[in-house]
């Protein structure tokens, strides 16, 4: 049963995620799952699947990814160019092939516009927008708990921990300025382990 805040309102706050969910990100089959739940939903279900892809492959906040540019994206040399909020640091990623078609099949489809992800009256998706659309794919592909977009970011992050990339490195892909929310992904990572036994 999901825990509900005090229903005083002097005294009403939010509890701690760990009484919502178990944890504070995605695995990537889950990600796979919520991608493939997005597609399905509605008329607008290649831009919320290629939203989430973007969000989990370039470790996006919910601010970045509504509000990234065309200029941003060079299709011919397979780059985006990601702006960090929060005072990050901004770095150029690598496209791959499943973006890159997916991308220039949006441009095909919404042509004009500054904006990659944009709403009914062709204005950028807004923040509240892309949540509501992930909370709603999180319910239709049954993941049994609460989906929220920083999850994608944070799936990112664990992700690269498990593949054994550097900490820098992690740290310069996601654009964080202190080291120390770096860790965090490292320290969970399951590989760190691998060959304490052997049987």
């Amino acid at each position: 049963m999901t825990p509900q805040p005090s229903k005083n309102k002097q005294f009403a706050r939010r509890l701690p995620n760990s009484e919502y969910r178990s944890r504070e990100h995605l695995l990537p089959k889950e990600v796979e799952a919520l991608m493939n739940a997005a597609k399905k939903r509605g008329r607008h279900g290649h831009r919320d699947q290629l939203m989430i892809l973007m969000a989990y492959r370039h470790g996006l906040r919910a601010i970045e990814v509504t509000t990234l540019k065309w200029d941003q994206v060079d299709l011919n040399g397979g780059t985006l160019h990601v702006n960090r909020v929060k005072e990050g640091t901004p770095s150029t990623h690598p496209l791959r092939g499943k973006e890159l078609r997916m991308l220039r099949k949006l441009r095909r489809d919404c042509p004009d516009g500054p904006y990659l992800f944009t709403s009914e009256r062709g204005g950028p998706m807004t923040v509240a927008g892309f949540q509501r659309m992930v909370k709603a794919a999180g319910d239709s592909a049954g993941l049994g708990f609460a989906v929220h977009p920083h999850m994608l970011r944070h799936a990112c992050g664990y992700y690269l921990a498990n593949k054994g990339f550097d900490t820098r490195a992690i740290q310069a892909y996601l654009g964080h300025r202190n080291i120390q929310h770096t860790v965090r992904y490292t320290e969970l990572a399951p590989g760190r382990f691998n060959d304490f036994w052997s049987d």
